[in-house]
């Protein structure tokens, strides 16, 4: 599934993360320019991703830090509770249950689960962890909207097959391995290799004296 415009999605929880700091420094206004100067990127950009959420700014003043929260809020869909549930609870997994951002854009992870008898058991950001082998016994009659895939690439199709299995159509996949997985079903992989690769990128360009647009 392609989604139009995924940079300007990308950067929603940027603005989010600045709005928020406003809000709690009691800011009411914010402006295109002040948002455009604090990610570093052009002015024009801004305007095109705040005209994505179809808000109506201010023209002296910006827009109302609030009103552009709840309105970036709804454009991505965090304006309503996510229940997740995430399984792998290795590095990797620990990292996104101890992610505290999670709750200001409602996403809940309620459950977690790993195969591994040194995590059983345990908790880890205050999360119990399950057994994997327990997964359709626990969310059989309630499972969540989004499974989190965390596992080595070896294991991570096995465990999409569980999920689907329970219903689950949202997968965000931290394995670095391409899904099989029915019509219907959404998988959004993520490739932290792949964000590595961009940043060496960017350093060959610098190295050899090529300029670098600003926000790239």
């Amino acid at each position: 599934m392609k989604i139009s415009n995924s940079p300007a999605m990308r950067r929603m929880p940027t603005y989010l993360h600045r709005l928020f700091h406003l809000r709690l420094s009691g800011q009411e206004w914010v402006s295109c320019a002040d948002l455009a100067q604090y990610m570093n990127i052009p002015h024009i950009m801004v305007r095109k991703d705040i005209a994505m959420t179809g808000l109506a700014g201010n023209k002296r003043y910006g827009f109302r830090v609030n009103e552009l929260i709840d309105a970036i809020l709804r454009l991505v869909g965090w304006d309503k509770v996510s229940s997740a549930t995430l399984i792998g609870a290795g590095s990797l997994g620990a990292a996104l249950l101890g992610f505290d951002e999670f709750r200001l854009y409602n996403f809940v992870i309620e459950s977690v689960f790993d195969s591994s008898p040194d995590k059983i058991g345990r908790s880890i950001h205050g999360h119990e962890i399950y057994d994997l082998a327990d997964i359709r016994k626990r969310l059989k009659f309630a499972p969540p909207k989004v499974g989190i895939i965390c596992v080595p690439a070896v294991g991570a199709q096995l465990v999409a097959d569980i999920l689907v299995s329970l219903g689950i159509k949202y997968i965000w996949n931290f394995s670095n391995v391409c899904l099989n997985v029915p019509p219907g079903v959404i998988v959004q992989r993520e490739v932290i290799a792949g964000g590595l690769a961009v940043l060496f990128a960017k350093i060959n360009k610098a190295e050899s004296g090529e300029e670098i647009p600003d926000g790239e």
